[in-house]
Protein backbone atom coordinates (compact mmCIF):
# COMPACT_ATOMS: atom_id res chain seq x y z
CA UNK A 1 0.00 0.00 0.00
CA UNK A 2 1.43 3.53 -0.29
CA UNK A 3 2.98 5.38 2.61
CA UNK A 4 1.32 8.63 2.33
CA UNK A 5 4.12 10.48 3.67
CA UNK A 6 6.92 9.11 1.38
CA UNK A 7 4.88 9.14 -1.79
CA UNK A 8 5.05 10.99 -5.03
CA UNK A 9 2.08 13.85 -5.20
CA UNK A 10 1.55 11.86 -8.45
CA UNK A 11 1.33 8.27 -6.70
CA UNK A 12 -1.38 10.06 -4.03
CA UNK A 13 -3.43 11.66 -6.39
CA UNK A 14 -3.35 8.33 -8.85
CA UNK A 15 -4.38 6.30 -5.67
CA UNK A 16 -7.40 8.45 -5.01
CA UNK A 17 -8.43 9.00 -9.14
CA UNK A 18 -8.33 5.28 -9.15
CA UNK A 19 -10.50 4.99 -6.14
CA UNK A 20 -12.87 7.43 -7.09
CA UNK A 21 -13.02 5.96 -10.87
CA UNK A 22 -13.71 2.27 -8.94
CA UNK A 23 -16.66 3.96 -7.06
CA UNK A 24 -18.31 6.34 -9.30
CA UNK A 25 -17.81 4.60 -12.89
CA UNK A 26 -20.28 2.09 -11.73
CA UNK A 27 -23.04 4.00 -10.71
CA UNK A 28 -22.61 6.74 -13.85
CA UNK A 29 -22.47 3.42 -16.25
CA UNK A 30 -25.99 3.19 -14.84
CA UNK A 31 -26.81 6.64 -16.08
CA UNK A 32 -25.83 6.65 -19.32
CA UNK A 33 -27.48 4.54 -22.74
CA UNK A 34 -25.21 2.26 -25.13
CA UNK A 35 -23.05 2.79 -26.77
CA UNK A 36 -19.90 3.32 -24.91
CA UNK A 37 -20.88 4.13 -21.70
CA UNK A 38 -18.03 2.68 -20.08
CA UNK A 39 -15.65 5.26 -21.37
CA UNK A 40 -18.21 8.07 -21.15
CA UNK A 41 -18.82 6.61 -17.12
CA UNK A 42 -14.83 7.41 -16.45
CA UNK A 43 -14.78 10.45 -18.68
CA UNK A 44 -17.02 12.31 -15.95
CA UNK A 45 -14.14 11.65 -12.87
CA UNK A 46 -11.51 12.27 -15.77
CA UNK A 47 -12.58 15.60 -16.02
CA UNK A 48 -12.58 16.69 -13.09
CA UNK A 49 -10.45 15.17 -10.43
CA UNK A 50 -7.29 15.98 -11.72
CA UNK A 51 -8.52 19.85 -11.44
CA UNK A 52 -10.08 18.80 -7.65
CA UNK A 53 -6.41 17.91 -6.89
CA UNK A 54 -4.45 20.27 -8.54
CA UNK A 55 -6.11 23.54 -8.66
CA UNK A 56 -8.48 23.85 -5.71
CA UNK A 57 -5.32 23.16 -2.95
CA UNK A 58 -3.92 26.63 -4.50
CA UNK A 59 -7.49 28.17 -3.08
CA UNK A 60 -7.89 26.52 0.25
CA UNK A 61 -9.79 28.73 2.74
CA UNK A 62 -8.84 28.60 6.42
CA UNK A 63 -11.09 25.18 7.09
CA UNK A 64 -10.31 22.26 5.49
CA UNK A 65 -13.86 20.87 5.49
CA UNK A 66 -15.00 24.72 3.50
CA UNK A 67 -12.77 24.05 0.94
CA UNK A 68 -13.60 20.30 0.83
CA UNK A 69 -17.66 21.51 0.31
CA UNK A 70 -16.51 24.13 -2.12
CA UNK A 71 -14.42 21.60 -3.97
CA UNK A 72 -17.23 18.69 -4.08
CA UNK A 73 -19.97 21.33 -4.89
CA UNK A 74 -18.23 22.44 -7.98
CA UNK A 75 -17.64 18.92 -9.15
CA UNK A 76 -21.22 17.75 -8.85
CA UNK A 77 -21.83 21.02 -10.90
CA UNK A 78 -19.09 19.95 -13.47
CA UNK A 79 -20.24 16.50 -14.00
CA UNK A 80 -23.89 17.31 -14.10
CA UNK A 81 -23.29 19.66 -16.71
CA UNK A 82 -21.27 17.06 -18.70
CA UNK A 83 -24.07 14.22 -18.15
CA UNK A 84 -26.49 16.88 -19.72
CA UNK A 85 -24.38 17.36 -22.81
CA UNK A 86 -24.45 13.39 -23.04
CA UNK A 87 -28.32 13.55 -22.54
CA UNK A 88 -28.79 11.73 -19.13
CA UNK A 89 -32.12 12.45 -17.18
CA UNK A 90 -31.81 13.62 -13.88
CA UNK A 91 -28.37 14.35 -14.60
CA UNK A 92 -28.01 16.48 -11.00
CA UNK A 93 -29.15 13.47 -8.67
CA UNK A 94 -26.62 11.13 -10.48
CA UNK A 95 -23.46 13.49 -9.83
CA UNK A 96 -24.74 14.20 -6.73
CA UNK A 97 -25.24 10.19 -6.08
CA UNK A 98 -21.70 9.45 -7.47
CA UNK A 99 -19.70 12.11 -5.89
CA UNK A 100 -21.40 11.37 -2.51
CA UNK A 101 -20.65 8.09 -2.61
CA UNK A 102 -16.98 8.33 -3.75
CA UNK A 103 -16.37 11.26 -1.28
CA UNK A 104 -17.56 8.64 1.69
CA UNK A 105 -15.46 5.81 0.14
CA UNK A 106 -12.35 8.04 -0.18
CA UNK A 107 -12.51 9.28 3.76
CA UNK A 108 -13.40 5.80 4.78
CA UNK A 109 -9.84 5.01 2.63
CA UNK A 110 -7.62 7.68 4.04
CA UNK A 111 -9.22 6.78 7.68
CA UNK A 112 -8.58 2.46 7.46
CA UNK A 113 -4.91 3.78 5.79
CA UNK A 114 -4.50 6.56 9.03
CA UNK A 115 -3.95 9.00 6.83
CA UNK A 116 -6.47 11.23 8.43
Amino acid sequence: MIDAIHASPFRLWLFAFTVTQVVEAPIYRLALAPPHRLAKALGASALTHPVLWLVFPLFESSSYATSAAVAEACVVAVEALYLTALGVRRPWAWSLLANAASCGVGFAVYRALGWM
